[in-house]
């Protein structure tokens, strides 16, 4: 009787010799730490290098083939983005804010940054698939004991600086998508500039509790050379007394200049800026400017837009209302702005009788001197009047405007975007549209090379405070905005 030998198991399978000499990354030698160590730290720095290439070169051709595609889709997008930025800045940011888009197609303007949005959303979704594929082909457990802790540590490091920074890069064009929408103005002409400028009126208030009753203490307008980008703003006294009016309701019903309200009972005064309160609580705005909230405007601005018109003798189609209830969280925003502060101010809401001195009512000081002010000191520094006049105000006020605008750096725009465009969103209000963004955005560019020029409407400039001579003010911003030519003497 035969006896049945013992079944054979099959030879195990080996990955030849050569094959693992060759070609180490994909057939390494499982047996030796060193060698698995070397190669688990090298499929980290390639997965972060070149996301796709650590699958290419040891695992799956199939999910390399995605990774690398989307990697270099998304770095020829990066460059191409770069490069028009660099080359055509207007063009750019037309395309991604969808400005270039006519109103009646307005409600697609979101969706290139909507796109940016779901793309990088996606490659950072996919760097995290192929980092938790990359520490699969690694095999830790064949890695030296303390380096497969290492190793394990650089990969999610890495991670979160790759993964991190481009879940980041949505959020921010996610921001941007809203900020535009709050702020801006989805439909509407984009008026050309008048004799070579984009006049904006500028006003400033504070709208919290007591709203009724607010009235403007900051008024300017901001005239932008439509091609130098030069900048020119001219401040409007408060209290400026018996102004005009340009054609409108308003000048109908003061052909004669502004004499104040009708209703003593209504009030404090004739100044510029009481014009929201005679206009909205005083009188039916909505009759006076029937067509201004449906354009994302107030009657009292367009009242008020109307005597700066006057007054000054331009064209301003635009506004823009900074709300000085959130003013300091735009300062903060911006990381503080640094003003040198004339003469010693008080910090507080004013003294309690006549002749109070300042040092028993202040709740602070505002040292002489340089100063890098946070939000809430910006505040105090552009409302206090009680030791100084409201010419001084109104000059410390453009002081301030112009270090907001110097501080709007590309660096720190992009290192605090989700600060500021909280607080932009939160603070300001405009009938600018979507559309003129472009423009100004390039115009912006421009200024930033060049000095701020500044007007103000002051004793200091020969205007009488109680008897304003318009012609000569009006003459006076025609002037700066169009200097006259010189004239070329003849040689000899």
């Amino acid at each position: 009787m035969s006896v049945a030998s013992p079944p054979r198991s099959a030879p195990a399978r080996s990955t030849p010799r050569g094959v693992v000499e060759d070609r180490p990354m994909r057939y390494p030698d499982t047996s030796s730490r060193a060698v698995m160590t070397r190669r688990g730290w090298w499929l980290v720095l390639l997965n972060f290098l070149i996301p796709g290439s650590a699958q290419a070169v040891a695992g799956s051709r199939r999910l390399a083939r995605v990774g690398l595609g989307a990697t270099l889709v998304m770095w020829a997008l990066v460059v191409l983005g770069i490069l028009v930025a660099l080359l055509w800045p207007t063009a750019a940011f037309s395309l991604v804010t969808g400005a270039w888009l006519p109103d009646w197609l307005a409600l697609l303007r979101p969706v290139p940054l909507l796109l940016i949005q779901g793309l990088l959303l996606a490659y950072a979704v996919l760097w995290i698939v192929l980092t938790i594929d990359t520490l699969r082909l690694i095999r830790l457990v064949r890695t030296g004991g303390g380096a497969r802790f290492g190793i394990a540590a650089a990969a999610v490091a890495l991670l979160v600086v790759a993964s991190g920074t481009a879940a980041y890069a949505a959020n921010v064009a996610g921001s941007a998508r809203s900020t535009l929408g709050d702020i801006f103005v989805a439909t509407g002409p984009a008026i050309p500039p008048s004799d070579g400028y984009y006049n904006i009126l500028l006003l400033g208030a504070d709208s919290g509790e007591g709203r009724d009753s607010m009235r403007f203490d900051s008024i300017s307008v901001v005239s932008v050379n439509a091609e130098t980008g030069a900048t020119t703003i001219t401040g409007i006294p408060r209290d400026m007394p018996n102004f005009p009016f340009a054609p409108g309701p308003m000048q109908d019903r003061y052909p004669n200049g502004h004499e104040g309200y009708a209703d003593d009972t209504c009030g404090w005064g004739s100044g510029v800026n009481q014009l929201r309160t005679e206009v909205e609580v005083c009188q039916d705005g909505n009759l006076l400017y029937p067509d201004a909230v449906a354009n994302s405007s107030e009657p009292g601005i367009e009242a008020t837009k109307d005597a700066a018109e006057g007054i000054l003798g331009i064209d301003i189609p635009y506004y823009v209302f900074v709300d000085m209830h959130g003013f300091a969280s735009l300062i903060d925003a911006l990381g503080g702005v640094d003003i040198t502060v004339a003469e010693r101010l008080p910090k507080g809401g004013g003294p309690q009788y006549d002749g109070q001195p300042a040092e028993e009512w202040a709740i602070g000081w505002i040292e002489a001197g340089p100063q890098h002010m946070d939000g809430d000191t910006a505040q105090w520094y552009a409302r206090s009047r009680y030791t100084t006049s409201d010419f001084d105000r109104m000059e410390r006020q453009r002081q301030l405007q112009q270090a907001i605008l110097a501080q709007f750096t590309p660096q720190t725009v992009l290192t605090r975007f989700q600060d500021v465009a909280s607080a932009g969103a939160d603070l300001i209000q405009t009938d600018l549209p979507q559309s003129l963004l472009p423009y100004l955005a390039d115009l912006a560019l421009k200024a930033k090379e060049q000095p701020v020029t500044t007007i103000e409407l002051t004793p200091a400039n020969g205007i009488d405070e109680w008897e304003p001579d318009y012609a000569y003010i009006q003459q006076l911003v025609n002037t700066t905005l169009h200097p006259p030519t010189p004239t070329p003497t003849p040689e000899g």
